[in-house]
C-alpha cells in the first residue's frame, strides 16, 4: 500500500518594492549606469584629472590626444578633461542641494495648505506667483541682486521647483482625502494630524519620488543655461554650461571643445529620463 503524500504548496513571492522593481527594469538599469558614470566621474574628478581646473598653459586649442591632455585644451591652454570632470561636480553639487531644497519647501507649503482653506488660497496663489516669472526673467531678477554664483542658480533652481513638488502633493493629499480608509480611520477616531502623517502622505509619496528625476533633468538645463548665458557660475570655475558657453566662438576651429560638455549633459539628462520613466511606469501599475 503506497501512500500518496502531497506536494507542499510553494511559498507565496513576497512583490518587491516597486521602487526596487522599477530600476531592476531595463530603462532603470541603463539609466542607472549612465547617471552613475557620470556622478563617479565628478566624485573622482581630482584623482582622474592631471591638471587643475584653472592651469593654462601655452598649449592652446590643443586637439584631443595632445600628450598630457587626453581631451585637447581651451583657448586659454587649460585642460579640458579637467574642466569637464570639475564641471560635472561643480554642477552635481548645485543640483544635489536646489532640488531638496525646492522639493522639502514645495511639501511643507502643500502641508500648511492642506490645514486651513485660507490657507490653501494664499499658498495658491504664492504658487502662481512663482510661475509667472518665466525662468529666464527668474534667473536674471535673481542674479541682477544677488550677482552670479552658486548661490544664485541654487535660489533660482528651487524658487522654480517649489510650485511644481508643491502642487503635486496638494493634489495627492486631496485625492487621497477621498478614499474610504481615510474616512474609515476618521471614523474611529483617529486624529487630523495622525491621517495626514500616517495614512495620506505614505499613499501620496510615490509621485514625489518620480518628480524628483525629473526635476533633476531640469535642473541641469536651468544651471546650464543660466552658465550659458554668464549668469551662473562666475568664471573660471568650471561648469558644463560654461565649458559650453567658452566653446561657442571655437566649433569651427576647434570642435572637439564642446564635445565634451555636450556628451556628459546628454548622458545626465538621457539617465535620469530612464529613470523617472521607469519609476514611473512602475507606480502606475
Amino acid at each position: 500500500m503506497t501512500t500518496l503524500t502531497k506536494a507542499a504548496p510553494p511559498l507565496a513571492r513576497r512583490p518587491r518594492h516597486p521602487y526596487r522593481a522599477a530600476l531592476a527594469t531595463a530603462r532603470g538599469r541603463t539609466g542607472l549606469v549612465l547617471v552613475g558614470l557620470v556622478v563617479l566621474a565628478g566624485l573622482l574628478a581630482p584623482l582622474l584629472s592631471g591638471h587643475g581646473p584653472t592651469d593654462q598653459s601655452a598649449l592652446t586649442l590643443a586637439g584631443p590626444g595632445t600628450p598630457g591632455h587626453p581631451l585637447g585644451t581651451d583657448d586659454l591652454g587649460r585642460d579640458l578633461l579637467s574642466r569637464l570632470l570639475h564641471g560635472i561636480r561643480a554642477d552635481l553639487g548645485i543640483i544635489a542641494v536646489a532640488v531638496p531644497l525646492g522639493a522639502v519647501l514645495g511639501c511643507l507649503f502643500a502641508l500648511a495648505a492642506a490645514t486651513h482653506p485660507v490657507a490653501d488660497t494664499v499658498v495658491q496663489r504664492a504658487f502662481d506667483l512663482i510661475l509667472a516669472f518665466p525662468g529666464l526673467i527668474l534667473a536674471l531678477a535673481v542674479t541682477a541682486i544677488l550677482g552670479p554664483g552658486r548661490l544664485p542658480v541654487i535660489l533660482v533652481i528651487a524658487l522654480a521647483e517649489i510650485p511644481v513638488f508643491g502642487r503635486l502633493l496638494r493634489t495627492g493629499i486631496l485625492v487621497q482625502r477621498g478614499r474610504e480608509y481615510v474616512t474609515a480611520a476618521r471614523v474611529g477616531g483617529t486624529s487630523g494630524g495622525r491621517i495626514l502623517t500616517r495614512h495620506i502622505l505614505p499613499n501620496a509619496a510615490d509621485p514625489l519620488v518620480v518628480q524628483i528625476a525629473v526635476s533633476l533633468t531640469v535642473a541641469v538645463f536651468i544651471e546650464g543655461a543660466m552658465s550659458f548665458l554668464g549668469v551662473g557660475v562666475r568664471p573660471p570655475e568650471p561648469t558644463l554650461g560654461a565649458v559650453l558657453s567658452q566653446s561657442m566662438p571655437y566649433l569651427a576651429q576647434a570642435p572637439h571643445f564642446a564635445a565634451g560638455p555636450l556628451v556628459t549633459v546628454t548622458a545626465l539628462v538621457l539617465g535620469l529620463s530612464l529613470v523617472a520613466e521607469a519609476l514611473n511606469r512602475e507606480i502606475r501599475r
